[in-house]
């Protein structure tokens, strides 16, 4: 059996400096980045993305960015592909593959493969989204509650589509969709290092409130109108995220522009809260002590060190 190659992961919450620190290995290492974030990949979506700059594009080559318009679903089976495809494009030009993000799901189904879900016949679809309508999202959240606390704890009770597939496969099958992960048998594919970057946490949350001013000091709202001029709204799925959400609120008049700003920030700290919760639970992440942006350079020379 041949060597598996190489890939680097860098992983960790919003505002961390994940794709500063990537962007530092690979001026140091023949490299290109794939970028692990369930928004990045759609197009318009700039700003409130924190997208990678023009020039940061030009110096590096990227992947999985701007590769599907706002109305168009994508998920992490999706992502299994064209993250491998991405991979698989840069280990044939002698490259190593930089995957970035904080979407834990997709970086999981990139390195690990994603298992296959049990064939739903689809009869108990049409129940849980008149349930969905009929009881709201909270009764759907604590019925799986009871079925798979397991998956349950690893959810956020607003993504409906995750809950209502859970509970579909659970009465489906008879068996939780936990129990059904458990048994996916993992073949790796890679050999991959996880580095992670580490804030005290008031200092993370004082980085998010900043990013937050940047991005509307940014043009973050002008971002927001022109999706809704083309038609881009809460509707789909892209736009149902910490920023725009609130943003889209805004600009409808249904809070007011300080009720905006302090929700994206309260949103955006839950947000990275959750990510930390998910990958804390990576055991391959080795964590990156970081006080100061400095710190990153010295972070870049070790990680490069060791994969050369």
């Amino acid at each position: 059996m041949p060597p598996l190659k190489n890939i680097l992961v860098i992983a960790g919450p919003t505002a961390s400096g994940k794709s500063a620190l990537a962007m530092r290995v690979a001026a140091l290492l023949p490299s290109e980045i794939i970028s692990a974030d369930s928004r990045q990949l759609y197009t318009y979506l700039t700003i409130g993305t924190a997208k990678p700059t023009p020039q940061e594009l030009h110096s590096v080559p990227h992947h999985c960015i701007d590769i599907r318009t706002p109305d168009q679903p994508f998920n992490a089976g999706d992502f299994q592909t064209v993250g491998r495809d991405a991979i698989e494009a840069c280990h044939s030009r002698g490259r190593l593959p930089i995957v970035v993000g904080g979407t834990g799901l997709y970086i999981r189904a990139v390195v690990d493969g994603f298992f296959e879900q049990p064939e739903m016949s689809g009869r108990y679809r049409a129940e849980l989204e008149h349930r969905l309508a009929d009881e709201g999202k909270e009764a759907l959240f604590a019925e799986l509650q009871k079925v798979d606390p397991v998956s349950a704890a690893t959810m956020d009770a607003s993504k409906q589509r995750r809950v209502i597939r859970a509970l579909e496969v659970f009465m489906e099958t008879g068996v939780p969709i936990s129990q059904h992960h458990q048994q996916h048998v993992v073949q790796p594919l890679y050999h991959a290092r996880f580095f992670g970057i580490l804030w005290e946490r008031p200092v993370l949350y004082a980085r998010i409130e900043e990013r937050v001013d940047r991005m509307l000091a940014s043009g973050f709202l002008d971002e927001v109108k022109r999706l809704m001029a083309m038609g881009f709204d809460d509707r789909f799925q892209a736009l149902q995220t910490v920023g725009y959400k609130e943003a889209l609120a805004f600009l409808r008049g249904e809070i007011t522009e300080e009720r905006m700003i302090e929700l994206m920030k309260q949103n955006t700290r839950r947000f990275a809260k959750r990510q930390m919760t998910w990958f804390r639970k990576e055991a391959r992440i080795s964590w990156l002590p970081t006080a100061d942006d400095i710190d990153l350079d010295a972070h870049a020379s070790h990680i490069a060190g060791l994969l050369r």
